[in-house]
């Protein structure tokens, strides 16, 4: 009779094991790219990945160029159940909280992603920011990041000393301030209009994108001086999955979309990192001057910054707790004392 029972307990046992792995998910996903550009093409790889992976068990269907809502709505979207998760960035969500721009842009935090990354995943950046995704019923499963942007200018940009009333094109919010912080004159304006601002001496310069995105819209035949590699932004985009969604998931899919994101990540970082140096190479042969901050003047962008951090962090308990845990890991890594 015992034995019986140990039969009837292990059948029942592995036909769990069969009914889970045999469970499928049909999730729907947002992102702001288009499936042509270089991100697009990373994130279908990523869809690619998941789908081959789980044995064909998760399937993905992306809408692109935020054709469900738009690039800011697409958090609360997934949130509510009309997507399943989204392929923007945090810091589109820092009118919902500040402590969103700590884990969209630690704006002078970082020197290159692979350090962004290390706080995420060994610094205990993943569970600081799940702490606040998930108040918003949201699981961050990861970063993929495509490395510094550029500062281009008609003047040069050789360290700290020319930022003093440097007149540029600068996003609103925590930039702003940081660059206010060290003596420059931050204007918002929108992109379309930054073309016709240098051209006319409005603005000296401008926060546009990475230096091969600005070699792609011609931004350097108007202006010929850059900072490469850069020193003030890194903007990451995320991929979170709805709280509830994700919870519903076995180990094993949820290991797989952790994987995947971190494949991803290495992809985005690599691809961009040989997109930028090549325009650097053909940016030099054309005559633009390229500007590498010494790590003397990176560290004091990065003070300037931090005491821009400061009065974010005070605006919200979450806020925070992120800030105090990138200051904990750039102790760690020896980048401030």
């Amino acid at each position: 009779m015992k034995f019986s029972y140990l039969i009837a307990g292990a059948a029942s046992a592995a036909l769990l094991a069969s009914s889970a792995f045999a469970q499928e998910f049909n999730l729907r996903f947002q992102t702001h790219y288009t499936p042509e550009q270089l991100s697009g093409q990373l994130a279908q790889e990523f869809i690619d990945n998941v789908e081959t992976m789980s044995g064909g068990r998760v399937k993905i269907e992306m809408f692109w160029s935020s054709s469900v809502v738009s690039s800011t709505e697409g958090f609360d979207a997934a949130a509510t159940g009309i997507l399943d998760g989204e392929m923007h960035g945090g810091a589109y969500q820092t009118g919902k909280n500040p402590a969103f721009q700590f884990v969209g842009d630690p704006m002078g935090g970082y020197n290159n992603p692979y350090e962004m990354y290390s706080f995420l995943y060994n610094g205990g950046g993943l569970e600081a920011a799940n702490e606040l995704y998930n108040q918003y019923n949201m699981q961050l499963v990861g970063w993929w990041a495509g490395g510094q942007e550029a500062m281009s200018s008609a003047k040069p940009l050789a360290g700290p000393a020319d930022l003093v009333d440097w007149k540029f094109r600068s996003p609103p919010g925590l930039e702003t301030e940081i660059f206010a912080e060290l003596g420059a004159s931050p204007i918002v304006m929108d992109f379309t209009e930054v073309f016709t601002a240098l051209e006319t001496g409005i603005i000296d310069g401008a926060d546009y994108s990475s230096l091969a995105n600005n070699v792609g819209i011609g931004l350097y035949d108007v202006v010929k001086h850059a900072t490469f590699p850069g020193f003030h932004s890194m903007p990451a985009d995320h991929v979170t999955i709805n709280l509830d969604v994700w919870n519903s998931f076995p180990d094993d899919i949820k290991r797989i979309f952790e994987v995947a994101t971190q494949a991803l990540a290495l992809q985005t970082t690599m691809r961009f990192d040989l997109a930028n140096a090549e325009a650097a190479v053909g940016l030099k042969e054309a005559g633009v001057t390229l500007y590498d901050w010494s790590p003397e003047d990176r560290a004091e962008f990065r003070a300037g910054a931090m005491a821009a951090w400061e009065g974010w962090a005070e605006k919200t308990p979450e806020a925070r707790a992120i800030v105090d845990a990138h200051y904990a890991f750039l102790r760690r890594m020896g980048m401030i004392e």
